[in-house]
């Protein structure tokens, strides 16, 4: 994606199974699983730059020794600085003789994270601001160790004022700034029912106050208190949780929208957000990993039982295709071979595009992330043209006109050609105040390698994996594509064309900002059909008054077919007073090879309207208000 997205979270765990001499024993260090954390959380930096967060619990703390612990930082660079500031303090005590290293109670006692129980959050900013209070992750503290909760996640929920509202009718006073509070209020709320209940059937025996605390901690039903807590819940979320007593939970929503894959042995039991980063750390197969279910809770309980339960009735699954496209690093297996699918289902259309001028065109891509699908593009190419030079050969065979000069003119200097054309140049700094000279900045974030093809007659293809805004095309990637001077430039999207507002992780839900919204519009006006506009916002109004489930803004887009949407998009970024009058064509994706590129992530609301949730439908009918009432800023 050539322009940047606010988007997914990243989570990680770590529950140590044996203790810490284990490790000190066996890997030579007793931060054996304080680095593996370390470690999952560098792997998944992609998920999130804006800030990050760490939490630890310790088993069997004596009374009056602290056993939860937690570090944010929202700075540059926030993870580094955390795992080096603990280090930091960690090699401070071996140093001073306070910590040694092969007397592991040392650790424990004097290290903060020396503990049995790990979590971390990589943050991309989606609602609350940047502040280190918005930062995961979020603690709720009491002198009942059942009652301390370290929760992180990445989700959004659509309903966040509604829970807010439940959470005053239980007689709370919620803060209202993030659905994170509100996710943490809720259980909270529930877990000191759940501990007030137990607690009470328990000192009826007289019980001494160490085996009360104990009872407490071992009939705690987890799975219970999540399953009330969730009752409400609309969005998309993995949420994982450490609780003061020991346990700890991870749990996923019931449409499967977010990922999450855990793996246990007997000295580990761990999550991420992404696969891959499992397999690399714990040097573990594809095979050993799993996937937290939809609609599921995974709960390890102090003494270190692993259960997998429902807390809810599982929904029609609606995995993110976002993730496979883009957010998802693309070393996993599965991921890899699907965006090479995503590029390769293009072939056909840029072969159209080029009108199969095989001699005079170039391909190229838009770093990074859509390196992986141009390969995919490039070997189905590769794939049609030889069969076009097996079809020539077998007819100049069967005609008697093939020779040498055929061989050579029309099959072997035809081949696709691939060129390393658009490099990302510099990082850009948005300290500029003027908007401006931040444009002009942003018209260098690119470069070209001059001399890559013959201007005037080659056609240059380049592959993005998705045009949200189209803003990056219009300010730099055309601009500096049209310096090459080529007879056409084919602009290819391995996403279809984003036409509706998420609200299960990504922060896109202002209809405005949607190139192929703005294109669609254009449409309408240029037809004279501002009536349809009018007639939806009642529509959407109406929708909204009765907390229905219709996506009235599909109606907006039913009068014209993606090609045409396509060509207003090109008209929209085309740069103005551009320096070349060669052609500009933009394709995207169809629905339908994506779902055959993507089969088991059919998540594909953005781009069809289809949400997986009651929620999505109120978002998307919010947005279309606010895009006619011209009030900026989230619908939801």
């Amino acid at each position: 994606m050539s322009e940047r997205l606010t988007h997914e979270c990243g989570v990680a765990l770590v529950r140590l199974l044996k203790p810490l001499s284990y490790y000190q024993e066996k890997y030579g260090s007793p931060l054996w699983g304080f680095t593996k954390l370390f470690l999952l959380m560098e792997k998944q930096h992609n998920r999130g730059q804006d800030g990050a967060g760490v939490a630890c619990v310790k088993l069997n703390m004596p009374a009056g020794t602290p056993f939860m612990f937690r570090e944010r930082n929202i700075k540059s660079n926030p993870l580094d600085r955390i795992f080096r500031s603990l280090l930091d303090q960690y090699n401070q005590h071996v140093d001073r003789g306070v910590i040694h290293p092969e007397f592991t109670e040392t650790v424990k006692v004097n290290f903060d994270f020396g503990g049995e129980l790990l979590m971390g959050h990589l943050r991309y900013g989606t609602s609350g601001g940047y502040n280190i209070s918005s930062c995961h992750p979020y603690f709720r503290r009491s002198p009942w160790p059942t009652r301390n909760l370290a929760l992180c996640g990445n989700f959004n929920l659509t309903n966040t004022a509604e829970l807010n509202r439940s959470l005053i009718a239980m007689g709370q006073h919620p803060i209202f700034e993030t659905d994170t509070q509100a996710i943490l209020e809720k259980i909270g709320f529930f877990l000191d029912e759940e501990h007030e209940d137990i607690y009470r059937d328990l000192r009826k025996r007289e019980l001494s106050g160490e085996e009360l605390s104990r009872r407490i901690s071992e009939d705690l039903d987890v799975t219970r208190v999540i399953t009330r807590a969730a009752q409400k819940w609309d969005g998309g979320y993995v949420l994982g949780g450490l609780l003061g007593n020991g346990d700890c939970f991870v749990v996923r929503d019931p449409s499967g929208i977010r990922p999450c894959f855990w793996f246990q042995n007997d000295e580990v039991v761990a999550f991420a957000s992404e696969r891959a980063p499992l397999m690399t750390v714990f040097d573990r197969e594809a095979g050993d990993m799993k996937e937290v279910s939809p609609g599921h809770a995974v709960v390890i309980k102090r003494r270190g039982t692993v259960t997998e339960q429902p807390f809810t009735e599982p929904l029609p699954r609606a995995s993110c295709s976002f993730e496979r496209i883009y957010f998802s690093r693309g070393n996993d297996v599965d991921i890899y071979r699907e965006r090479q699918a995503l590029g390769g289902h293009l072939a056909d259309q840029v072969l159209e595009a080029i009108g199969h001028d095989w001699g005079h065109t170039v391909f190229s891509y838009i770093p990074n992330t859509s390196e992986t699908a141009f390969f995919g593009l490039m070997s189905a190419l590769r794939t049609k043209r030889r069969d076009e030079v097996k079809a020539a050969i077998l007819e100049g065979c069967r005609t008697g006109t093939l020779n040498e000069e055929m061989l050579d003119d029309l099959i072997l200097r035809n081949w696709p050609r691939a060129e390393k054309v658009v490099s990302k140049d510099i990082k850009l700094r948005t300290f500029i105040g003027q908007e401006n000279l931040r444009n002009q900045l942003a018209s260098h974030i690119y470069d070209i390698t001059y001399g890559s093809l013959e201007p005037g007659k080659d056609n240059l293809v380049v592959v993005d994996d998705s045009i949200v805004r189209g803003t990056t095309l219009k300010r730099s990637i055309l601009r500096i594509l049209a310096r090459l001077k080529p007879k056409k430039i084919v602009i290819v999207s391995t996403a279809p064309q984003i036409r509706y507002p998420d609200c299960y992780g990504i922060d896109m839900s202002e209809l405005a900002k949607f190139v192929a919204f703005e294109a669609t519009i254009a449409l309408l006006r240029e037809r004279g059909q501002n009536e349809l506009l009018d007639e939806v916002y009642a529509l959407c109004r109406e929708e909204m008054k009765q907390d229905g489930a219709v996506n009235h803004v599909r109606r907006i887009y039913d009068s014209f077919t993606p090609e045409q949407i396509s060509r207003k998009i090109m008209e929209l970024v085309r740069p103005p007073q551009l320096d070349w009058t060669g052609e500009i064509e933009i394709i995207f994706q169809k629905i339908e090879s994506l779902h055959a590129a993507v089969p088991n992530h059919r998540g594909d609301w953005y781009f069809t309207g289809k949400y997986p949730t009651h929620g999505g439908y109120r978002v998307v009918n919010q947005a279309f208000i606010n895009y006619y009432e011209k009030n900026d800023g989230r619908s939801y």
